[in-house]
């Protein structure tokens, strides 16, 4: 047989029927420990065994081979949490007090006992509360203790200090294990455990360490092994801080039971510093941290077959520990703080509740989608229902006339076609002529009703009303169609919303250790770094640093390394006070936009009056966009000031929300049909810069036409379209339009495109005039249009004038020529987020 015919890869034959035969024999022990009634009972009851098995060992832990003081406070708390468990607890308590050195059973039985008294007296009364817990402890203890005291054979100022002592370490156990036990019980969920509650549930395990002091197992101490064991967990779970730590508190607590381990203090405390150092190396690096550092103080401290003892219970709690399953481990560590599991199941939580609230805003995009698709379904009936409103006229009519009349019946049922052909001529004529008399009507009408001029009187009220019900339920239908543009535009802005929150950020930490290098290699001292963002064009980064007022070492040192390093202009953001008194400043640095706008503006009033009815601005939307805006109203003064304006600002504070630029037009046009019942509207000319690409696109909404002078061309921009708030379905034309630096561009109102009259081709007499301009600052250039304009007119003002030049530069950081030589280019991720 060929050699190579012998070579399974994985994902062959020989692997699947191996897996499967695995993956069987598994299913098999679960399916034969789950129909096991004994396991099943034992599982069922873990928490009544693992509480009992702690309280035999606190029951049995003795200090000085005489204090008791574990018992009663672990007692106490566990009757607060877990109140089905007094019983089992209590009786196991008693059972280990049975085998504690000092045969303490009399003692912690009245403990017990007294503190059950003084709980049900604090139940009676509605005053329990776990804070009452330490106190009653204090009492239960202090009382027992006194009254053996007082009954023995011997009252010394000795017996005295140590009942008090007991008491006092039974309420500081109380406090100790108030803290830990939720912790076991789950009763306390929390993503992260404070110092504190870490230091009482080392100080719990090591308590009950203490009720195994004086086992031993083929020569070697049940509590050094355990002791080693719980070490080398934390060790690994924390590192040398926390390994050192639970080594410390562990043996300290342990040479108080047995005053011949002082010295396992010190050894625990250096094995458990050792063990942690040694973390990043896994299972067995920690194992052979707890060995050396056991052995090398074993060494000093005790002679040779004490050294062969404790390195055989070091091999021991090894043992242990390599057979301790990894999901234990992990389950520590995400309650520990500093440990990579805590900080996986913090960016996990974060992950939840971010995808979570991403969904709730989808949802309630969702719902005022919906809303939106309503409200245009009901608009939509409504425009086109009118079947009715004849049925209701002439009902209307033949109430109010024919149902008095002699004649109703020849009319209404013997002649009832001819009599609806007659009403509704009748109807047509006062539609046509609103003043319809009665010497108007036909004759062959006056023949047939005898109550003409009483039927001619109804209809035209009745025709008055259908009027005015007409224009109310038009009203009524232009806002249910704005509110549904409302609605769906609200919709998308939470759309982008829900997709902005779903972007997870990656820690970037070999780019930010990059950056720290760079800057500390030019002597600054720098706190902290974070990167929000790489995207090109989107770069963000946070840098704590030691602020020296009047040196700007931001824009003059640090702005330029990271240009340098990223490879693209970056900027100071913002620049915030992180810790005042230390000296320390947040500075937020982000790209620099390839562009600048410098925008002036020249105007006046009609007739030199000094309110204008034209309205401009210039600002920036966000995300790198510029507006430049102009807005007349129709006609002159105040009210038209106020339609442009009201047209401008909403139409800006849309944009600056994220809705698209064809909804945020029509909305406001909804907005400016339905603010007034009379006739008023106002042209939009907008142009919106992208100050990173210089692409722009122009809105033009009844507007005059755009000028662009480039060199020696100019370039005009125009559309066609009514203004806004005129009709409701309003056509709405974006112009896009590449711009370069140096590129000026000119906007104005038609009373100053106007100016020479309808003789005049005004589009090659406006491009005259913008090339005889001199290529000075905007505000200069848009005076100096105007005035042109107003010579040409010999200063006469028919109309509001206003100009607009808006010019584009090369935007170029202050000190972004300073450059860093030497400097590696840092390696941006495809996907930062």
């Amino acid at each position: 047989m060929n050699k190579w015919n012998v070579v399974q890869f994985p994902g062959t034959k020989s692997d699947k029927r191996k897996a499967g035969t695995r993956t069987s024999w598994l299913n098999k022990l679960s399916e034969r420990i789950q129909s096991n009634k004994a396991i099943q009972a034992v599982y069922a009851q873990r928490w009544i065994l693992m509480f009992s098995a702690m309280g035999f060992l606190l029951g049995r832990a003795t200090i000085l081979n005489e204090l008791a003081p574990f018992a009663a406070a672990y007692f106490a708390v566990i009757s607060f949490l877990r109140r089905d468990l007094m019983l089992p607890v209590a009786a196991s308590v008693l059972l280990g007090s049975l085998f504690a050195p000092s045969q303490a059973f009399l003692v912690i039985g009245g403990e017990l006992l007294l503190f059950f008294l003084i709980h049900r007296g604090f139940s009676a009364y509605g005053r329990l509360d776990l804070s009452f817990t330490p106190l009653m402890v204090f009492v239960s203890v202090f009382m027992v203790n006194l009254f053996r005291v007082v009954i023995g054979p011997s009252f010394t100022w000795y017996s005295v200090l140590m009942m008090t002592t007991d008491a006092i370490l039974s309420f500081m156990l109380t406090l100790v294990f108030i803290q830990a036990i939720p912790l076991l019980t789950h009763s306390k969920r929390t993503g992260q455990l404070k110092n504190e509650e870490i230091l009482c549930l080392i100080i719990l395990l090591a308590s009950m360490m203490t009720g195994a002091v004086g086992w031993s197992l083929q020569g070697l101490s049940v509590d050094h092994i355990l002791s080693r064991y719980l070490i080398l967990v934390f060790a690994l779970v924390g590192g040398a801080p926390l390994g050192a730590s639970v080594g410390v508190i562990t043996g300290l607590i342990l040479s108080l039971a047995d005053m011949g381990a002082v010295l396992q203090m010190s050894l625990l405390g250096f094995s458990g510093l050792l063990a942690g150092m040694l973390r990043d190396g896994r299972k067995p690096a920690v194992a052979l941290g707890m060995l050396l550092g056991s052995s090398i103080l074993s060494v000093y401290m005790d002679g040779s077959g004490d050294v062969m003892r404790s390195t055989w219970e070091s091999c021991a709690a090894i043992l242990l520990f390599l057979l301790t399953p990894k999901s234990l481990y992990l389950r520590i560590g995400r309650y520990v703080p500093g440990t990579q599991e805590h900080a996986r199941s913090q960016h996990e939580y974060a992950k939840r509740i971010r995808d979570l609230t991403a969904e709730r805003v989808s949802q309630f995009s969702e719902v005022f989608r919906q809303l939106a698709r309503s409200f245009q379904q009901v608009s939509a009936r409504e425009g086109t229902a009118g079947d009715g409103e004849m049925g209701h006229f002439m009902n209307a009519v033949a109430e109010s006339t024919c149902a008095s009349c002699f004649k109703r019946e020849q009319c209404w049922d013997k002649k009832f076609m001819q009599t609806y052909q007659y009403m509704t001529e009748m109807m047509s004529s006062i539609e046509e002529n609103p003043d319809l008399q009665p010497q108007d009507m036909p004759a062959h009408w006056s023949r047939t009703c005898a109550k003409t001029d009483a039927v001619l009187h109804v209809m035209k009220q009745q025709y008055g009303l259908h009027q005015h019900n007409i224009q109310w339920k038009r009203q009524i239908y232009d806002s249910r169609l704005l509110v549904a543009e409302q609605l769906s535009g609200v919709s998308q802005v939470m759309d982008d919303l829900a997709k902005e929150i779903k972007r997870e950020n990656r820690a970037l930490h070999r780019q930010e250790d990059q950056i720290r290098e760079a800057l500390e290699q030019l002597g600054l001292s720098i706190c902290g770094i974070e990167i929000v963002s790489l995207d090109a064009g989107q770069v963000e980064i946070e840098i704590i640093h030691a602020y020296t007022k009047g040196y700007d070492e931001c824009r003059k040192i640090i702005a330029p390394l990271l240009s340098d390093i990223l490879d693209e202009h970056i900027t100071v953001l913002q620049e915030a006070p992180a810790h005042a008194k230390q000296g320390l400043t947040t500075v937020t640095f982000g790209s620099a936009k390839t562009y600048e706008v410098s925008t002036g503006a020249s105007y006046t009033a009609k007739g030199g009056d000094l309110l204008s009815g034209d309205s401009f601005s210039s600002l920036e939307l966000g995300n790198g966009t510029f507006a430049v805006s102009l807005s007349d109203g129709m006609g002159n003064g105040e009210r038209a000031r106020q339609e442009s304006s009201t047209a401008l600002n909403i139409l800006e504070q849309l944009l600056q929300s994220g809705m698209d630029e064809r909804l945020a037009v029509k909305s406001v046009n909804s907005v400016l049909m339905l603010r007034s019942p009379e006739e008023m509207y106002a042209t939009v000319d907008m142009a919106l810069i992208d100050q990173y690409s210089a692409k722009t696109t122009f809105m033009k909404i009844g507007s005059t036409p755009s000028f662009i002078k480039r060199g020696k061309e100019v370039i005009p921009i125009s559309a066609s379209n009514l203004p806004i708030g005129i009709i409701q379905d309003i056509d709405i034309d974006l112009i896009t339009v590449q711009l370069q630096a140096g590129d000026i561009l000119i906007m104005m109102t038609d009373g100053v495109y106007d100016a020479p009259g309808h003789a005049v081709n005004k589009e090659l007499w406006m491009k005259r005039l913008i090339l005889e301009l001199e290529d000075d600052t905007p505000q200069e250039m848009a005076d100096a249009l105007l005035d042109k304009v107003l010579r040409e007119q010999q200063h006469q003002i028919h109309d509001d004038m206003t100009v607009v030049v808006s010019q584009i530069h090369h935007f170029l950081p202050e000190w972004s020529t300073l450059h860093m030589p030497g400097l590696q280019r840092m390696e941006r991720p495809r996907t930062v987020s």
